[in-house]
């Protein structure tokens, strides 16, 4: 019976490798990985390996090698089908019973998926192609070069669709499963479908296994908007996905950092630049989903993507808006930085410019998620009068309240405790050498005031159960 790839994924993500194996396996701690003799040949030196990280398990001995259904078809002498309904109970999913019409629509996908390759490939030839000679200096002139158009599959798609119909057709599809792939588009008056993509070069986009299943077009002559991405279609949703996301995945399980720039160029230049954590959103603001998606790609205690935001005000309001989309997301551990990057530059840009330092640079500046909401709520407010800080502390209590974990919702107020009580605090004098003391020889020192000691007629500096001196005004914010 054929499985919603979705499921696997799925079961896949919810299940940690080596919790998995220990059950049947004795493992040892070995740097970010677990060890032990390989339970699929005798051994007495260990030489299977479990990484959590990369979901896979490894044995240097015998060469076996797969992920956590893999491990237990193998261990378990289990067929796939029975290995995936060992773990679902486990992972707390059930196993989809697959009707005809679910057979058919695998069955379907699994043809897109080869249609959308095979024109990837048609695309990459029409970039190398004289009809793509434009297309060609155009990356050439953005700083590319053939490793990097090859890299990222970079291609060309010509003013005239016929070559890519032929190329399709040729290879058994139809009509209809090009408009369903998303290469052709049929007009409403009933004429014959038009290619979706003309005279752009072309940025495929891939899922989190590297299966190209999308594309955005980069116009270089011509009317129409700047950039396009594929339409929706059953392969692709594009606030599902990010650009780069497979590439990243690997990159977060070798410990790089997970960077969210803004569009295609960036994702290139940064990568080729070494940081390989790099992926963007489809031309859209970062969607709940998009998020999620961001901290699966990093190991636990680590999923602290980084925001890349351009530094003018555009690109701040970007940012605040990233913030409140993150804010009812937040749980333990997972967070999300912020960096700015110069006024008028991003990645692409900084890169060619100043190098790959010049970027680690912005990275290193990379600023918490709590700073980034004070600066937020502090914009457009005078925080020197009374009824702004009032206004602040409103502003920043009806912000966390939309955090639904309570022990993060909690660790914030702690956070923001220290610097609404400073606002209201009067700023203290400056220290001058020698207040107090003998101005001129012969003078006497002005007295010093006396300290309460726990005795005493002066009451009004004696210290209340609550640590406070009695008499003394009771700090204003709540959370003190």
């Amino acid at each position: 019976m054929a499985l919603p790839p979705q499921f696997l994924e799925e079961l896949r993500n919810r299940l940690t490798l080596s919790d998995v194996v220990m059950r049947r396996v004795r493992l040892q701690r070995a740097g970010r990985e677990f060890r032990a003799p390989c339970p699929f040949h005798n051994e007495k030196t260990p030489s299977f390996y479990v990484n959590d990280q990369k979901g896979f398990f490894h044995c240097f001995g015998c060469g076996a090698h797969g992920d956590v259904i893999g491990f237990v078809m193998r261990h378990d002498n289990l067929s796939f089908m029975e290995a995936v309904e060992a773990l679902a109970p486990d992972a707390g999913l059930t196993v989809p019973k697959a009707s005809p019409q679910e057979r058919e629509r695998f069955e379907r996908e699994k043809s897109l998926y080869d249609l959308v390759e095979r024109a990837t490939r048609w695309f990459e030839g029409q970039l190398r192609a004289p009809v793509g000679r434009h297309g060609l200096a155009y990356l050439r002139g953005r700083g590319l070069d053939d490793e990097a158009m090859a890299r990222f599959r970079l291609g060309y798609a010509p003013s005239d669709g016929a070559g890519l119909r032929a190329e399709l057709v040729t290879a058994g599809y139809t009509e209809a499963d090009m408009v369903e792939a998303g290469l052709f588009k049929r007009p409403d008056d009933g004429r014959a479908p038009f290619p979706f993509f003309r005279n752009r070069v072309l940025f495929p986009v891939t899922d989190r296994r590297g299966r190209v299943v999308a594309f955005g077009g980069r116009i270089l002559e011509g009317e129409g908007p700047k950039y396009i991405n594929s339409a929706e279609n059953p392969l692709f949703h594009k606030g599902d996905i990010l650009y780069g996301m497979s590439r990243a995945r690997q990159a977060a399980a070798d410990g790089k950092p997970v960077i969210v720039t803004e569009g295609y160029m960036d994702v290139i230049a940064s990568v080729m630049a070494g940081f390989e954590g790099a992926v963007a959103p489809l031309g859209t603001a970062l969607t709940e989903t998009q998020i999620q998606a961001l901290w699966k790609l990093a190991p636990e205690g680590q999923r602290l993507p980084i925001l890349c935001f351009d530094g003018d005000n555009a690109g701040r309001r970007a940012a605040f808006r990233a913030v409140e989309r993150v804010l009812p997301l937040l749980m333990p551990d997972h967070s999300v930085r912020v960096a700015f990057m110069p006024e008028k530059e991003d990645p692409d840009s900084l890169i060619r410019a100043g190098g790959a330092a010049a970027f680690q640079a912005v990275l290193d500046r990379a600023r918490p998620l709590t700073d980034v909401l004070w600066d937020m709520e502090a914009a457009e407010r005078d925080l020197t009068q009374p009824d702004a800080q009032a206004g602040m502390q409103a502003a920043l209590e009806a912000q966390l309240e939309r955090i639904p974990d309570a022990r993060v919702r909690n660790a914030y107020h702690r956070a923001f405790k220290d610097r609404l009580y400073q606002l209201g605090r009067p700023a203290r004098p400056a220290f001058q050498p020698g207040a107090g003391e003998a101005t001129r020889a012969g003078s006497a020192p002005a007295p010093r005031p006396s300290r309460w000691r726990g005795s005493g007629t002066n009451a009004s500096a004696r210290v209340s159960r609550s640590g406070r001196r009695a008499g003394a005004s009771a700090c204003c914010w709540p959370w003190c």
